[in-house]
């Protein structure tokens, strides 16, 4: 199955548009019309339908694996290049929002770094692809244990963090004074959906069984302090790293008792490192 058809049915299938995809790749529109016939001519079977443009059963599962194949295709290309040229000036690092503990903000090179703040799930894709030198992905996990990532290509990955996580109140909250709080008393709380800024909801219904925790507003953003002003305004709670939490005005930030579970960060990157990279790797993972 030839790469470069099935990138062109990828890019028709996600924008449901022959003119757009061509526009998207810089081919003429009769060029990707050939290419999704090609392909249904290699497999036997119609991928599309053209007015209006909509996948196939057929395509649809197609799809299921073409994006993977396609990402692994561009992460060899990229550890290849890695591994084959000169190292870049400079270090691009990829992070998800919270992932800035302390121990990584000591390690940033004093100079040349290019911040690119993501997804969690983006972050491990960038490193593959090259889009990044080195990841910072963080996230819910029991004392020790490595985070679940995506497994989009070899990746190495080490711990370079882990610290108690802690429930963001208002200070006005029933639960403000407490000491200590176990999941279970949150499970009927309003919550902020802030899956780019804070731990998401769904690590929470994990850690708790599945169920529970339903949003009271959703924040598509990555900006923590944007949330820290939503959950001191009383918009719904969030849980945080504690670094995250440290003196935050008009709001208790109350330690997590029960589950025990701590924010862990990780660092995520290719088979070899080099330049920058590898300097800042090394910081990270001494005396660790």
């Amino acid at each position: 199955m030839d790469p470069h058809l099935l990138r062109t049915y990828v890019a028709v299938a996600r924008l449901a548009s022959f003119s757009a995809a061509a526009r998207e790749l810089g081919y003429t529109q009769s060029a990707v019309s050939q290419h999704i016939a090609a392909l249904e001519q290699d497999l036997g079977a119609p991928l599309l339908t053209r007015r209006p443009v909509a996948v196939t059963a057929v395509g649809e599962r197609l799809l299921e694996h073409a994006e993977p194949l396609l990402l692994r295709l561009d992460a060899a290309r990229a550890d290849v290049v890695r591994m084959a040229g000169a190292p870049e000036p400079g270090l691009t690092l990829a992070v998800s929002s919270t992932a800035f503990v302390p121990r990584v903000l000591a390690a940033l090179p004093p100079a040349g770094v290019t911040l690119r703040v993501l997804s969690r799930d983006e972050v491990p894709t960038a490193v593959a692809t090259g889009g990044a030198d080195l990841g910072l992905v963080d996230g819910l996990a029991a004392p020790s244990d490595p985070l679940r990532l995506p497994d989009v290509a070899p990746l190495t990955t080490h711990g370079v963090a882990e610290e108690p996580v802690c429930v963001l109140l208002p200070r006005t909250h029933p639960l403000a004074a407490r000491d200590a709080l176990r999941l279970g008393d949150l499970v009927d709380s309003r919550w902020v959906d802030a899956p780019g800024a804070a731990l998401p909801l769904s690590q929470l219904r994990a850690a708790h069984g599945g169920e529970g925790f339903r949003p009271s507003l959703r924040y598509e953003g990555t900006d923590v302090r944007c949330l820290v002003a939503l959950a001191a305004a009383g918009h719904g709670l969030a849980l945080l790293p504690r670094t995250a939490t440290a003196g935050v005005p008009d709001a208790v930030a109350v330690p997590l008792l029960d589950p025990r579970v701590v924010h862990r960060t990780e660092l995520v990157h290719g088979a070899s490192l080099r330049g920058a990279a590898a300097a800042m790797a090394d910081k990270l993972l001494e005396r660790h």
